[in-house]
């Protein structure tokens, strides 16, 4: 499988998986999906990943999770794409939806949540909104 962005390739792979109304869906391993994977399971929009050896490669499988039969994540939109990067300091982060959503954010110190970097002072590359 050839991908130009990694992060673009798992957001389609969520949205995939969420329309299809699959329990479980996979996608190639990398430190960036692990990040992104990590606060999506401490934020509630996944229930858990794993990662798993499929031949020569590995895998992220990962659990979608529904409420009521309805996709608990709802909007997910890659920000920064190759072409063209979209950074911020701590003082302009967006919010979605009125602080009810959260950016994701690529800093010094790892890939971020919205408010955690309004709280460590902290700017970056936007990734992803989500809601």
């Amino acid at each position: 499988m050839s991908f130009n962005h990694s992060v673009s390739d798992l957001v389609a792979t969520l949205k995939n998986g969420y329309l299809a109304k699959t329990q479980t869906i996979s996608t190639p391993v990398s430190k960036l999906r692990d990040s992104i994977l990590t606060i999506l399971k401490e934020e509630g929009y996944i229930l858990n990943y794993v990662k798993i050896k499929e031949g020569s490669h590995e895998k992220f499988k990962i659990s979608l999770k529904y409420h009521n039969s309805t996709p608990v994540l709802t909007d997910i939109s890659v920000v920064s794409k190759p072409g063209r990067k979209v950074y911020c300091n701590s003082k302009d982060i967006p919010l979605v939806k009125n602080g009810l959503g959260v950016v994701l954010i690529s800093t010094s110190q790892g890939v971020v949540t919205d408010y955690v970097a309004r709280t460590k002072n902290l700017g970056g590359e936007i990734l992803l909104k989500i809601f």
